[in-house]
């Protein structure tokens, strides 16, 4: 019996410390705008990997080769800061493509918890995003969805790199660049 009461509080102690071990939960945004504008119209001005002239917050964009899967770009941003990213799909005909984060900038670096860290220009972490154009009728449907962790990878993370700083990061920009795409396609 008293092993089994042994055993019973192993498995306890052992759940109680997985609980508490807990490290950044997988995010997700989805942004989506109704844009009065033929779908091509739309496309024409994203499709372009390594053009995101239509971005209020991109300065400028390099890419190594263009459409093609693999592609990097470059962002820099108006801030000054950098965001490269590689293109993982790209298909012409559905108006879609999807690419994902592999390097950023550090906007400032932070003493927490005794060490110093490097925040990111884009305080996440893993970030995947596609874009996709959709034809409604005369109007078109741009949605663009992310996913990715918090930057800070450990526990009891900073302000700076937390999840209420990564979600509203990502949400501004994928807010700020349909807004601004909704522009440029409706004049």
């Amino acid at each position: 019996m008293k092993k089994i009461a042994l055993f019973i509080m192993s498995l306890l102690l052992f759940f109680v410390a997985a609980a508490n071990a807990h490290g950044p939960v997988r995010q997700k945004a989805e942004e989506e705008i109704t844009i009065n504008a033929p779908a091509e119209k739309v496309w024409s001005l994203i499709k372009n990997y390594g053009d995101m002239s239509w971005h209020p917050g991109i300065k400028s964009t390099t890419v190594d080769n263009g459409n093609s899967k693999g592609s990097i770009r470059v962002l820099t941003l108006k801030d000054g800061g950098t965001i490269t990213e590689e293109l993982k799909k790209y298909d012409d005909k559905k108006m879609t493509f999807a690419y994902k984060i592999t390097e950023m900038s550090t906007a400032k670096t932070i003493t927490h918890a005794g060490a110093e860290e490097k925040v990111p220009v884009l305080p996440v972490d893993n970030y995947a995003a596609s874009i996709e154009v959709e034809a409604k009728g005369a109007a078109t449907v741009v949605s663009w969805k992310a996913g990715y962790y918090r930057a800070y990878m450990n526990n009891n993370p900073p302000e700076e790199m937390n999840e209420e700083a990564a979600n509203s990061a990502v949400t501004a920009i994928l807010k700020s660049g349909l807004e601004n795409l909704k522009t440029l396609a409706e004049n």
